[in-house]
């Protein structure tokens, strides 16, 4: 009998409230609502959503052109010659023939890798 008693309290003491999905700060259309009064809510919406974008994209380049700005002028030749290098990895494109030809070798199989001494001067 106590447990039952101990239990109800419990459960009226741990009383748990269960809130409503709050919208966005859109206003919610009514069944009621006309056809025009959604078209200009969404207008409205959309409208809202292309300037926000307009401002982001231009806070993106205002920092973009700050952090070109602040570097040295050999650093930008630098950023610059390996844009292009850049730009091609990201589109999966091999470097250009004549490139490929007298680029010089990387790896095990290159000779200037590693000068082997004889053993007459170690």
């Amino acid at each position: 009998m106590t447990r039952l008693i101990i239990i109800f309290l419990i459960s009226l003491l741990s009383h748990n409230s269960y809130y409503t999905q709050e919208s966005d700060g859109k206003p919610v259309p009514k069944k009621d609502q006309s056809l025009k009064s959604k078209r200009k809510l969404r207008k409205a919406d959309r409208k809202k959503w292309k300037e926000d974008r307009r401002n982001k994209r231009a806070e993106e380049k205002k920092i973009r052109d700050h952090h070109k700005r602040i570097q040295t002028k050999s650093v930008r030749k630098r950023m610059k010659r390996n844009k292009g290098k850049a730009m091609r990895n990201n589109t999966h494109q091999r470097e250009p023939f004549f490139q490929r030809l007298f680029q010089k070798k990387r790896g095990k199989s290159s000779k200037s890798a590693k000068e082997k001494s004889s053993k007459g001067q170690q």
